[in-house]
């Protein structure tokens, strides 16, 4: 996640913990409050260890739709091994 103090970030409510297969993860979606940038997506594992998408998306929701579809195309487990191949690293 962006740390920089003049930055302030706009979480979406769609941010959240979800568990599936004995896992939980956290999803962090956010922007640049007021820049008119686009949503970036994280996803945290229990370790504090993060695997963020390199595009951002036009919404929160555009965001959320690409978690549930690397969820349902690769599983959870694909989020806490090495850094999975596509999108996102």
């Amino acid at each position: 996640m962006i740390k920089d103090e003049d930055v302030e970030l706009e979480n979406s409510p769609l941010s959240g913990e979800l568990t599936r297969d004995g896992v939980t993860v956290r999803i962090e979606i956010y922007r640049i409050r007021d820049r008119g940038e686009g949503w970036s997506l994280e996803v945290v594992d229990h370790e504090g260890t993060s695997t963020v998408w390199d595009e951002t998306f036009p919404t929160d929701q555009d965001a959320h739709r690409e978690f549930c579809r690397t969820l349902e195309a690769e599983g959870i487990r694909t989020l806490l091994e090495a850094r999975p191949s596509g999108n996102h690293h």
